[in-house]
């Protein structure tokens, strides 16, 4: 990260066109042939920016949005003060990320959103526009439209929150790209159990980030506190006792953990150490810093969504055998042992220790289930004892946010699956590894994006891939419990 630099010399603020939307929650912008990734926008406005990054040589600048001279018919007050670019450059300031499609109507950031994917997949994924078009029909999906009035305003929903602190020992967030904690006294796109706690009201001197997992199922909270760097073992521990004694006082007491975030190592201060979560018919343990999708709709309708492929081709009868890479705590895992059935067998692979030891808790009844802890593509090079020379009928694939990457593509497509569900939260990503996938034969047949991330940039994709022609040919999709969508 860097820190905003703003008005060089000789340019002052300018003032833009803004242009198409482009990856990465900006637009783009240009001065004088200069390429500008401008924040804050939409399309079509015409806008004053301060630059925040404007090196000499480098090939582009990035700015925030200070000021609308002509703004788009879909620009919104935004919902977040502390968030709002055009508040925090009237005084000469930076808003805090984590917001930045919040002055965009819901309506719009559906579409701005469509639009990052269909260009990602002809830029990266080398598709044409037409073959975009035939399996990417639907656009982005909002998840939130039947809920509350402030979850279908795209508010409310992040289960898992990260805070930063500021120098003065209070509750903050991270500018943009920077080192600077800005103080937050409220985090809307959060559920309500994370603001209950009132976390800006506590002295946090000694505390340099607090974790909170709010489960969707409103079980016990659970705040992770990692003590600054460099404090000695005495001070950490008195700020750690400091803080959980206050949380200990709230009208619902969270659990709290001390929390390396290097090591993901926790050390339970109060209560336990982990969290539980429901998908379906199955509860799931995530401990500490596992990982768990963090909206509160989102384990259902990425299961339903991957499943619904792979059930609806198909692909899962009983007695097949498939694979779950980069399973975190069994979310995919689960339901895939239900559908093939005790005679069928499931490979779930995780890189994570502690996200391996909880799918092995959270999947010990399930015999059919194979749990590995390792790197995906050395387990399917043949690292696991069991799983040398193993060919599957199909793969659920959710990577990281960087994508699963040439070489474990290869390694899954020399498994032979005859279709494979892959879970994105990265459309760049998501369409390099399509074309990695093309080059190894399989093919991209349908995707659906659902608006899991409102009020920011980010996306949710679920694909289907199979080798060309299809293995099966897919019927109405089916939901992991038989109905069809």
């Amino acid at each position: 990260m860097s820190e905003p630099r703003t008005n060089p010399a000789g340019l002052g603020r300018l003032t833009v066109t803004v242009g198409p939307v482009a990856h990465g929650g900006h637009c783009v912008a240009r001065h004088e042939g200069r390429v500008i990734f401008v924040r804050h926008a939409i399309p079509g406005e015409v806008v004053e920016i301060a630059l925040t990054e404007y090196d000499d040589g480098a090939k582009f600048w990035r700015a925030d949005v200070t000021r609308v001279l002509e703004p788009s018919p879909d620009r919104v007050p935004h919902f977040w003060p502390e968030a709002d670019a055009l508040r925090a450059g009237a005084r000469g300031a930076a808003p805090v990320g984590g917001a930045e499609f919040g002055h965009v109507s819901r309506e719009r950031q559906l579409a701005l959103k469509a639009a990052v994917v269909r260009e990602q997949l002809v830029r990266l994924g080398g598709l044409s526009a037409e073959a975009v078009d035939a399996v990417f029909a639907a656009g982005v999906e909002d998840v939130d439209s039947g809920g509350t009035p402030a979850q279908a305003a795209g508010l409310g929903w992040r289960t898992r929150v990260g805070f930063a602190v500021t120098p003065a020992g209070r509750l903050g967030m991270h500018a943009h790209r920077s080192h600077q904690v800005l103080p937050v006294r409220e985090m809307p796109l959060a559920v309500p159990a994370v603001d209950d706690l009132r976390l800006w009201e506590l002295d946090l001197t000694g505390i340099e980030r607090i974790d909170v997992a709010a489960p969707a199922n409103g079980t016990a909270l659970l705040v992770l506190l990692a003590p600054a760097a460099g404090l000695g073992e005495k001070a950490a521990g008195q700020a750690l006792k400091r803080v959980a004694k206050a949380l200990a006082a709230r009208p619902v007491p969270p659990s709290v953990a001390r929390w390396n975030p290097e090591t993901g190592e926790t050390v339970v201060q109060n209560g336990r150490g982990w969290v539980s979560e429901t998908a379906g018919d199955h509860e799931f343990r995530v401990s500490g810093d596992g990982f768990w999708q963090i909206h509160r709709r989102a384990p259902q309708v990425l299961t339903d969504a991957a499943l619904g492929y792979l059930l609806g081709g198909g692909f899962l009868d009983d007695g097949a055998a498939v694979a779950d890479l980069y399973a975190g705590a069994g979310l995919f895992t689960a339901p895939l042992a239900d559908a093939v059935g005790p005679e069928g067998s499931v490979l779930s692979v995780e890189g994570a220790p502690g996200t391996s030891r909880d799918a092995r808790k959270n999947l010990h009844a399930a015999g059919q289930v194979e749990i590995v802890q390792g790197r995906v593509e050395k387990i399917l090079a043949g690292a696991s004892p069991r799983g040398r020379g193993r060919s599957f009928d199909a793969v659920v694939l959710d990577p990281p946010r960087a994508g699963a990457g040439r070489a474990v593509v290869r390694r899954m497509a020399a498994t032979q699956p005859r279709a494979v569900a892959y879970v994105s939260c990265d459309p760049a990503a998501f369409a390099r590894d399509v074309r990695y996938f093309a080059a190894a034969g399989l093919t991209l047949q349908a995707v659906r994006a659902f608006d899991l991330y409102p009020h920011t940039h980010h996306i949710e994709t679920v694909a289907l891939l199979t080798p060309e022609p299809p293995a099966r040919p897919q019927t109405a999709a089916r939901t992991p419990d038989g109905e069809s969508s």
